[in-house]
């Protein structure tokens, strides 16, 4: 049997949203922006998808939603905007991102502090949520930009995006957020909260790879990021992924309508999944169920290396992840796991299961059944296990 708890990382096309795409690579063809009869009958497939990814997120017609090929280019897009038109022209000189960020928004963060703006890094606290008395205590009338993301891709922590967007708005300064890990897992409506732009891909929620979305909203700055045809009303030139669009707005829909299933049924298995893996003895899970994704667990097998507990996943034939690139001191460790001060004896054995609403349960025994057998081996071949320190950082929930 395989077994994929990867999702986090990317999803399955849903087989309707396959279908629904399926045309406009071959029979519906033309360029949208052309003015003959093979353009035009891509129209209304646009259209539509546009309509279902507005809806998705509760967008306001006033407000924009601009395509782009995932959300990298959309953070990339929304942190450099910032750059050019506060940081740049001396208006503002200071962003704030939190400490466990997309590498798309840290990265791109860094970019700017190396060109001379004030970047704050939010600390994280024990259970892995970011700290909003942070943002509190370092927001100034120099800051331009907060951006949060609303739920962490390693752990599933949902983030208090609807305090930040408050304290932002008090002091008129612009808010962003990540929201690549919460479509698709619970509801996102940019009505609900303050939010100026919030940034999303496709195939995070069963939708095709290398198509996403900035939402902007009504009168908020946004520098072009391409120029040229002045497509997407003049922000990002370029012909229309017309594939990409009926496949994102497709698997929205589907998304969205799947929300009771993930928050019930998925949660559920997940929970109970988590249960059995918490019986093994000197195991730890980062950020408490009801503060986390239905999805998502993030776990960490004391006196285990995360690369050789991924081994023996990938040869029992399931695929997970590790946020630790292996588990020697001098390569790197989980970055939450760091930023909760776990120790150095967890901070590199984390491992992430995410499920999907395509996971069954004969999925989760078998991997649960992979796991005992590869703990127990590894910790047999264990250097360090033996020696492991009692106790743990409180933030993390413990085995027996």
């Amino acid at each position: 049997m395989t077994v994929y708890l990867d999702n986090n990382a990317t999803t399955i096309v849903d087989p309707q949203v396959f279908t629904a795409m399926e045309p406009y690579f071959v029979q519906k063809y033309g360029n949208p922006n052309s003015l003959h009869a093979f353009a035009s009958e891509t129209h209304p497939a646009i259209k539509q998808g546009m309509e279902r990814i507005y809806a998705g997120i509760n967008a306001n017609r006033e407000d924009s939603v601009v395509i782009t090929s995932c959300a990298t280019e959309s953070n990339n897009w929304v942190l450099k905007s910032v750059y050019f038109e506060y940081v740049l022209t001396g208006k503002k000189n200071h962003i704030m991102v939190s400490e466990v960020e997309h590498p798309s928004v840290i990265a791109t963060a860094k970019w700017i502090e190396s060109m001379g703006c004030k970047v704050t890094y939010l600390p994280i606290n024990n259970e892995g949520i970011v700290d909003v008395q942070a943002v509190r205590d370092n927001i100034t009338d120099k800051t331009a930009l907060v951006s949060v993301m609303w739920a962490n891709n390693e752990t599933g922590a949902i983030f208090p995006v609807e305090e930040i967007g408050d304290i932002c708005e008090e002091h008129d300064v612009l808010f962003h957020t990540d929201a690549v890990q919460a479509i698709g897992k619970f509801p996102v409506d940019v009505q609900s909260f303050n939010v100026d732009y919030l940034t999303f891909s496709a195939h995070k929620f069963h939708g095709p790879k290398g198509v996403g979305a900035l939402y902007v909203k009504k009168g908020k700055e946004l520098m072009p990021l391409l120029h040229g045809g002045a497509q997407m009303g003049g922000y990002r030139s370029g012909t229309l992924n017309v594939p990409g669009i009926v496949g994102m707005g497709a698997a929205m829909e589907a998304a969205v309508e799947a929300l009771d299933f993930e928050m019930t049924n998925i949660r559920e298995m997940r929970d109970n999944f988590e249960d059995e893996l918490l019986k093994i003895d000197d195991t730890f899970v980062v950020t408490p169920r009801a503060k986390r994704t239905p999805n998502t667990i993030l776990i960490s097998f004391r006196g285990i290396e995360g690369e050789s507990m991924l081994w023996d996943l990938n040869h029992g034939g399931i695929g997970a992840s590790t946020g630790s690139a292996c588990a020697s001191e001098d390569l790197e460790a989980n970055s939450v796991m760091e930023a909760i001060g776990a120790a150095e004896d967890l901070a590199h054995t984390a491992i992430r299961f995410s499920l999907s609403r395509y996971t069954t349960q004969e999925e989760l025994d078998h991997t649960l059944a992979v796991v005992k057998k590869a703990v127990a081996r590894l910790r047999e071949i264990s250097s360090s296990f033996a020696y492991a320190p009692e106790g743990h950082v409180s933030g993390l929930t413990e085995g027996h």
